[in-house]
């Protein structure tokens, strides 16, 4: 059973709602097999899943390519994909299943992408006086092994809570 759609196809209507008159751009071979899309909104899952999948595939070859492609709403988005009758294509079919049964190719590339991106937010996104607030508040929420962990948390050097609270 063939689980991977023609680029071709995902092109014309890459977000469900799209039209092919939205395209701008070069239209793909047709020997082009889509295994996944990301765009610049994509979370962390989604992005777990794009460098694990590419991971199984062996990288970017001469049957395995990314594609770019501009977008009016989301600005840009990028297709994963296959040379049909490639040896990469029952891998890009192995991995579309196993997302159709379960949503995450790699839990822990996953959580370590969540609290990269958690320390990101933790640093960037608030101030000494806001994470010390936060800490105040989410204290029973929050792991510190010792009190040099909690300073360190509390200057925004690593987030020692729950990802998804702040992402």
């Amino acid at each position: 059973m063939k689980t991977l759609t023609p680029l071709k196809e995902v092109v014309a209507n890459p977000s469900g709602w799209d039209s092919f008159s939205n395209y701008a751009g070069e239209i793909p071979e047709a020997d082009w097999l889509c295994v996944m899309t990301r765009n610049r909104d994509s979370d962390c899952l989604t992005e777990s899943n794009w460098r694990t999948a590419l991971k199984l595939l062996g990288g970017e070859s001469e049957s395995v390519q990314i594609d770019r492609f501009g977008h009016w709403a989301c600005g840009w988005w990028e297709s994963l994909s296959v040379k049909d009758g490639s040896v990469s294509v029952p891998i890009g079919e192995k991995i579309k299943t196993k997302l159709w049964s379960y949503p995450v190719l790699d839990e822990e590339d996953w959580s370590n992408l969540e609290m990269e991106e958690a320390g990101k937010v933790w640093k960037s996104c608030f101030n000494n006086k806001e994470r010390i607030k936060y800490i105040r508040e989410h204290y029973s929420d929050m792991t510190f092994h010792s009190f040099a962990d909690l300073l360190s948390s509390a200057r925004g050097e690593f987030f020692a809570g729950n990802p998804s609270e702040i992402l």
